[in-house]
């Protein structure tokens, strides 16, 4: 019983940790908008489960990723507020983390999607 207690208080505090990042973070509420872009043209176009896995799976990099470089922001602020290389370096290849993750996510969207858009636009 007392497992399944702190199972479900690390559970909470890892739905915690998602609302935070949505709440302060612009560029995570931007990667979810275009997550639910995705998503929403992955079900408008009907695309193939083995492309959805693709775009599942650009998605949940970008987030991660996101919320991975949110939380080593925080903890380098935690540790200085002076400046240090270090600190800046740190920040600069998690951002750079997440540059990645979101270029991979439209390289994956352009594959899945491009011919059918332009069939979209152009009858």
């Amino acid at each position: 019983m007392m497992k399944h207690k702190v199972f479900l208080h690390s559970l909470k505090n890892a739905f915690r940790g998602i609302c935070s990042a949505l709440r302060r973070e612009r560029n995570m509420r931007l990667h979810l908008i275009g997550a639910a872009l995705a998503l929403a043209a992955s079900f408008y176009f009907r695309i193939e489960k083995y492309e959805f896995l693709f775009v599942l799976a650009a998605i949940a990099l970008v987030l991660i990723s996101e919320m991975l470089n949110t939380a080593l922001e925080a903890a380098v602020d935690l540790k200085t507020l002076e400046f240090h290389p270090l600190a800046r370096l740190a920040k600069n290849v998690a951002a750079g983390a997440v540059l990645c993750a979101t270029l991979f996510a439209l390289i994956v969207g352009c594959i899945v999607f491009a011919g059918r858009l332009k069939d979209f636009f152009i009858p």
